[in-house]
């Protein structure tokens, strides 16, 4: 792994694009589960949230919802396909 961050630990983008194959290889659908990869600050989100896919808007553009541990909104955002890793309580099928 390349440590070329000035000796800090990678984010958890960094470390998740590393990965061969590249994890935003994974389609994404309607109320899928995701983990943002890196923060958006000026969106009150952190690296690693999860939200959940409410609405497709584009290919590869996603209308995201963000809740707090009580289960209410605390944010949407509209992230592109790249942003966010997919997560599964399956393992995938090797191809």
């Amino acid at each position: 792994m390349d440590h070329s961050h000035g000796g800090r630990i990678p984010s958890f983008g960094v470390v998740l694009r590393a990965i061969n194959p590249p994890v935003q290889d994974t389609p994404a659908k309607l109320l899928d589960v995701i983990a943002l990869l890196d923060g958006k600050p000026d969106e009150n989100l952190v690296s690693g949230q999860v939200g959940t896919i409410v609405e497709i808007l584009a290919p590869n553009v996603f209308e995201v919802e963000f809740c707090d541990s009580e289960g209410r909104t605390v944010r949407f955002a509209e992230l592109k396909r790249q942003d966010f890793l997919v997560l599964r309580h399956e393992p995938a099928l090797a191809a």
